[in-house]
């Protein structure tokens, strides 16, 4: 089993916590987008980035001095968004660190994909970025199906509680061979399921410890996950798609 989950734009440096143990895998892919990204001028990053004047400023600089196998941060602890808040990997048990790097797996447009201890520096790019880079439209089309085949070399099984902006890079090229599972998180609304991204992003960073703390190793374990006040709901799930539903207060 493989879990898959999407980066966060906020991201932090820090070397003191827990060593690096890898360089990313696809760390050659990433030296040919860092050089196109270095190629464009600040109003076109901007553009690219659509962010602030600040946050431009702050990605500007970190490009200019950005080196790629030194200083780095764990992948696990250099993110910083909500999920990886409720995920709370600063607190692992030793065994809960060794589950997370064995089984999960970070999407991103920079990296491609990251294992938790796999040594990255901040940066911004995202996954639906309109970045052309060797002939290729954009960075679905650079990746291809190398970060599908990069899974199915190592699990029959990939959870899918990535968003779908970085699902869309993964499922599209996997082999039948590979189960997808993919988790929704949602409440009823109106007969329908609804998800809220914050809601989402908390329940896919707690079940990514609740999975770990589980130790779980099949599928079907995940539909005992009844954090933050879901559940697994069976009548709207498949086994290519399980629906957990906010309980009502």
């Amino acid at each position: 089993m493989r879990i898959l989950i999407s980066p966060a734009k906020k991201m932090q440096a820090d070397t003191d916590n827990f060593a690096v143990r890898a360089l990313p895998a696809f760390l050659p892919q990433t030296r040919r987008l860092l050089a196109a990204l270095t190629a464009m001028d600040g109003p076109s990053l901007k553009r690219l980035w659509k962010c602030n004047d600040a946050i431009a400023a702050l990605n500007l600089d970190r490009l200019a001095r950005m080196e790629l196998e030194r200083n780095l941060t764990p992948a696990l602890l250099s993110y910083q968004g909500i999920q990886y808040r409720y995920m709370a990997p600063g607190v692992f048990s030793r065994d809960q660190l060794e589950y997370v790097q064995e089984h999960l797996r970070i999407v991103s447009g920079f990296y491609g994909l990251l294992r938790p201890f796999d040594g990255v520096t901040p940066y911004r790019l995202e996954m639906a970025a309109p970045l052309a880079v060797d002939g290729h439209r954009d960075l679905y089309a650079f990746w291809g199906d190398k970060l599908a085949a990069s899974l199915a070399a190592e699990t029959d099984l990939v959870v899918n509680l990535a968003s779908k902006e970085y699902s869309r890079a993964v499922s599209p090229h996997l082999p039948p061979a590979v189960r997808l599972l993919t988790c929704t998180f949602g409440e009823l609304l109106g007969g329908k399921v609804l998800e809220k991204g914050t809601m989402c992003k908390m329940a896919r960073g707690q079940m990514v410890r609740w999975i770990a703390e589980h130790n779980a190793a099949r599928g079907e374990e995940l539909q005992a996950f009844s954090d933050l006040g879901y559940r697994f709901d069976p009548t709207r799930s498949t086994p290519e798609h399980y629906v957990f539903l906010k309980e009502e207060p």
